[in-house]
């Protein structure tokens, strides 16, 4: 895990998942829009093990993406690991429905990774190796209420994931899908009580040991994971049921989403 290009790095779960990565030593390649944020982010890597390189960059610009992976496997060496976790939460309730929200979900965590694999996946191809992981959610299993939008682009990542897995397995590239529940970011520490909320360093270990491993799913927290497949295995009326009573209240929240 020696380079390793993280999108949507400038707060939350990608923010704590550059730093400890480059505190293990790793060459961490700082993607995000707010490029304030990204040089404070390389500054305060200095004096770690690893370093920072900010670059810079729209994950919704399938150009820029492409550039950024040109420029960086000429100026720091191949991308090794590639962390798609560039996303966003916009409630959409179904008495409000809003095509606008949607199309923006769809652009950034959807169509974001999918720009982000265009560009990185020809060189690890082409090198027989290589690691790329789709920042994914346990929202992605089935449907919770307000996340009409979120939840569509998360289980559509599963989907391509899974796809990819197997297209590229006789290559050498591993592919993997990051669940996470409800995560104890900026976002949702203003959301009040949420359901198996896991702070967030313990959060980025289980994403770093997974990306030490070749399982395909990094899922957690594990107990909320285990009971949300089970509730999918429901038919649907106890499945919407016990939905709402599980995640609805914590969804429906301004903010809060499952990561």
């Amino acid at each position: 895990m020696t380079n390793v290009w993280i999108t949507g790095a400038s707060s939350g779960i990608g923010h704590a998942l550059a730093l400890a990565l480059a505190r293990k030593g790793a060459t961490v390649i700082a993607t995000a829009r707010r490029e304030d944020e990204l040089r404070n982010l390389a500054e305060t890597a200095k004096g770690l093990a690893g370093r920072i390189h900010a670059e810079p960059g729209d994950v919704t610009d399938a150009a820029r993406m492409e550039a950024i992976v040109s420029s960086v496997e000429a100026a720091v060496g191949p991308i090794d690991t590639a962390v798609f976790n560039a996303g966003i939460y916009l409630p959409v309730h179904g008495e409000a429905f809003d095509a606008g929200a949607f199309r923006k979900c769809v652009d950034v965590n959807l169509m974001g990774a999918v720009h982000g694999l265009s560009a990185v996946l020809p060189h690890m191809a082409a090198r027989r190796r290589g690691r790329v992981a789709l920042m994914g959610s346990l929202a992605g299993y089935g449907g919770v209420p307000a996340s009409a939008a979120y939840g569509a682009t998360k289980a559509a990542l599963i989907n391509l994931a899974a796809s990819l897995r197997m297209d590229l397995a006789d290559v050498g590239v591993v592919v993997q899908v990051i669940n996470p529940g409800f995560v104890a970011t900026p976002r949702n520490a203003e959301s009040g009580p949420l359901p198996f909320l896991m702070p967030l360093d313990r959060a980025v270990e289980r994403i770093i040991a997974g990306l030490a491993s070749d399982r395909f799913e990094i899922a957690f927290p594990r107990r909320f994971a285990l009971l949300l497949k089970a509730i999918n295995m429901l038919r649907f009326p106890l499945y919407f049921s016990l939905m709402k009573r599980t995640a609805g209240p914590a969804a429906r929240r301004k903010g809060s989403k499952i990561d």
